[in-house]
């Protein structure tokens, strides 16, 4: 039992796991949708089973209405031939004439009002031809005796039988299908009793014309048995049921007062069955199921037909009330959405229903405090990042002013006054350029004249291992830059570029415009970089306090520092790129925006 009500909770589990991936527009949607769907497949079927089972009767009614019809028609056909008969018995047989001119002309009278009656014959108890009309010429082969109908009426004195079809053979020509009444009958001949049978032929056209003409569907008939013997009196297939080709349920037909389903050659049929009474027959209507079926798939079309308009209605209705209901959800949505893009100035209008606008306001009310604490956030992550940064910049003058006085002590050691005068003059001005007043920026020809002296004391200390040139468009002069960016990207080519030439160095520092932005670059000729030791330069140090001096292999922190320092202020659409290419030199290109005038404390917005 706790076996089976674990699995139960754990399936609840599951299934809210999975509903809570709808949106509730969705599940409102399609909970509806369902609703209706349930019950309009009740109704629907409700009401199909209610209108098969009526359309089913309706057909069984329909059938037994039109096999009682031709029940009706048949009975009333023999009702007229019986009369038809005592009308003859009367005429022929009364008082015992059947030769004399009287009734020669009755008879004519009778044949000519019914174009049914095939012939007219009076024979003895011996088979014997007493009279027959119209006269014809007796078969020597016709055997009186043998027939079944001269058999029924001596078996059953004054009662009238019906044959079943057959083709008439008591005279030579022409041959018919007909149907035979008999009747045995006692008349006074001559003043002595005598035992006669009166025959009568009828075309069996007309039965068959009553017959035939019935419909039971596409393939529906109907058909006769005679209740005696069971044997076919009609068929529409007659001839296939003589070839022993086709066959019918006769047995159930016979024991059968109403109808009864058989299957026969695998399809089921309906067999309504009416029997006449005055003849001895039954009529037997068959109709197939399969056609009684047709009805119930075409309801069941129109049906599928009505759910179908039911729920496209129903859908049209749901979906504009779905999103209705769940439009001021959505629009918080989409208000998050933008928050999380980093959009913290939007605002939820306070509307909608109850839980809806305390959403809203509990919503504007943090997406406020978070608008205040980011601005802080940020306030102070800007300040330690200048901090820093500035803290990385303020290590490399201590390190270079350290080298450069060990040269000029050598320089004065080795009594190179001219070279000492130009080496402290050129690092006067470059600290006075690197002061600057405290500011940030300064211009691009400051920068440049900076990048000069570096140079100079920097060609000195390597004892003119290089040469270098700097060019300029006028125009880019008079723009501001962040200062000394261009002094680590010359470090960085004297140490890991010219030093370990062979031949003289060259380094070149070029300043110009394209488009709005101002273009710096710092080209040397030397041994060049692989694309590893490229993407090295811009890797983070794995650790934080990682050496900053120039001199000890570390020049890649220098260069970083660029590309971050430039990043902050300007965006990271500008900053620091490289091409280098093995033995042939290395290019460092800085990317600004084009000022020309001096930034405020706390950099470019």
């Amino acid at each position: 039992m706790k076996a089976v009500w674990n699995n139960m909770t754990g399936w609840a589990r599951r299934d809210r796991g999975w509903l809570l991936n709808w949106s509730i527009k969705s599940i409102i949607l399609w909970a509806l949708l369902a609703f209706i769907l349930v019950i309009v497949i009740m109704v629907a079927l409700l009401l199909y089973g209610k209108f098969s089972r009526a359309a089913e009767k309706n057909i069984t009614l329909s059938m037994q209405q039109i096999v009682d019809s031709v029940g009706y028609n048949l009975a009333d056909y023999a009702d007229g031939t019986a009369q038809l008969y005592r009308a003859i018995e009367k005429h022929m047989l009364a008082e015992g004439e059947w030769s004399n001119t009287e009734v020669t002309k009755q008879l004519d009278i009778i044949m000519s009002s019914r174009d049914d009656i095939v012939s007219i014959a009076l024979f003895n108890e011996q088979g014997e031809l007493l009279r027959n009309y119209p006269e014809a010429p007796f078969s020597d082969n016709a055997r009186v005796t043998e027939q079944s109908w001269f058999h029924s009426a001596l078996r059953v004195s004054n009662h009238l039988s019906f044959s079943l079809p057959h083709v008439q053979n008591l005279y030579g020509s022409p041959y018919k299908w007909v149907v035979s009444m008999s009747k045995g009958i006692t008349v006074q001949h001559n003043g002595e009793p005598m035992y006669v049978v009166l025959l009568v032929d009828i075309n069996f056209k007309k039965i068959d014309e009553l017959s035939s003409r019935v419909s039971l569907g596409k393939r529906g008939y109907v058909y006769i048995i005679d209740e005696g013997a069971g044997n076919i009196v009609f068929h529409p297939q007659q001839q296939l049921i003589y070839m022993g080709l086709r066959n019918e349920s006769v047995e159930k037909a016979l024991v059968s007062q109403v109808s009864y389903i058989d299957n026969v050659s695998g399809s089921k049929r309906l067999n309504t069955v009416k029997s006449i009474d005055n003849i001895g027959w039954k009529v037997v209507g068959v109709s197939y199921l399969d056609e009684v079926m047709t009805t119930r798939e075409e309801l069941s079309r129109y049906i599928v037909q009505v759910v179908g308009v039911v729920l496209v209605l129903a859908f049209l209705i749901s979906v504009p009330l779905a999103s209705m209901l769940t439009r001021p959800i959505r629009q918080m949505g989409e208000k998050m959405k933008s928050v999380e893009r980093g959009d913290f100035e939007v605002m939820l209008p306070l509307k909608g229903p109850l839980e809806v606008v305390q959403l809203s306001s509990r919503f504007n009310l943090m997406v406020e405090k978070i608008r205040g604490l980011m601005h802080q956030n940020i306030m102070e992550q800007e300040s330690k990042r200048k901090y820093e940064l500035e803290a990385l910049q303020a290590q490399i003058n201590p390190h270079f002013l350290y080298n450069t006085l060990n040269s000029v002590v050598r320089m004065i050691g080795m009594s190179k006054k001219e070279e000492t005068i130009t080496m402290i003059t050129s690092l006067s001005r470059l600290f006075r350029i690197s002061l600057s007043k405290g500011r940030r920026t300064i211009k691009v020809s400051e920068e440049l004249e900076h990048a000069r002296h570096y140079l100079t004391i920097q060609q000195m200390r390597y004892k003119r291992k290089f040469d270098f040139r700097i060019e300029a468009e006028q125009e880019a002069l008079n723009g501001y830059t962040l200062k000394l960016v261009l002094q680590p990207l010359i470090e960085n080519a004297i140490i890991h570029g010219i030093e370990y030439l062979v031949d003289d160095g060259m380094i070149t520092v070029s300043a110009r415009l394209e488009a709005d932005a101002l273009i710096m670059e710092v080209a040397d000729n030397g041994v060049g970089m692989t694309k590893g030791q490229l993407d090295e330069l811009f890797r983070k140090p794995q650790q934080s306090n990682a050496p900053m001096q120039a001199g000890n292999g570390g020049s890649g922190v220098a260069v970083r520092n660029v590309h971050d320092r430039i990043c902050l202020y300007y965006g990271h659409s500008y900053g620091l790129s490289y091409e280098s290419e093995r033995e042939e030199g290395t290019t460092a290109r800085i990317r600004l925006p084009f000022i020309q005038r001096e930034e405020e404390e706390g950099g470019y917005e």
